[in-house]
């Protein structure tokens, strides 16, 4: 196998239409509701108050030793940054700029989104997943947008993750926003009476 000339043109980055498609394909049920253009969770609380489920803030970072991760937890969680990134033994984190938000995940900063890992089928970013999504039903993330929140179930959610090839480390924070690394169940482990 050869590898792409050095001056291949870029990939173009998924649009929603293409992330929709993708949902259609896999039987995914999706909801999207158009809204103004919101950068923060806090522009955006008056808009959620109005769509029900888990609404979501997705942080794009990056580590010391130049590591990416995707953090998608539920916009009121509380996370202490520093601890995740002991907990996962990473580099202090930073954001990731434009640039690289851009270049791996194909969005621009206000659009960061658990949707966005559709441009990224290198599997260069990580995915830290918040592990109160699923007390939620639907969850709810910006469809490669800013003006439009999509709502899915948190099992789809799932099947959308792993139909990308991933499997995300998920986290559950307590109030302070200490992380604690959930383990995915074995499906051999029994449970005694």
């Amino acid at each position: 196998m050869t590898a792409p000339p050095h001056d291949a043109p870029p990939r173009r980055p998924a649009t929603s239409d293409d992330l929709f498609a993708l949902f259609d394909r896999l039987g995914i049920a999706h909801t999207t509701t158009p809204h103004r253009p919101v950068f923060t969770v806090e522009e955006g609380l008056d808009l959620k108050a109005q769509m029900p489920g888990g609404h979501s803030k997705n942080l794009f970072l990056k580590d010391k030793k130049g590591k990416l991760f995707l953090l998608c937890a539920l916009s009121d969680t509380a996370i202490d940054l520093n601890a995740v990134s002991k907990l996962l033994g990473a580099g202090r984190f930073s954001f990731g700029s434009a640039e690289r938000l851009m270049q791996h995940l194909g969005v621009t900063p206000g659009s960061v989104t658990l949707f966005a890992l559709i441009n990224d089928p290198e599997r260069q970013v990580t995915l830290l997943l918040d592990e109160a999504f699923f007390a939620h039903d639907p969850v709810n993330f910006h469809p490669l947008r800013n003006d439009a929140t999509t709502a899915i179930s948190p099992g789809d959610m799932l099947k959308f993750i792993r139909d990308l090839g991933r499997e995300p480390i998920r986290l559950a924070f307590d109030a302070a926003g200490q992380p604690a690394r959930i383990e995915p169940a074995t499906p051999t482990a029994h449970v005694q009476p």
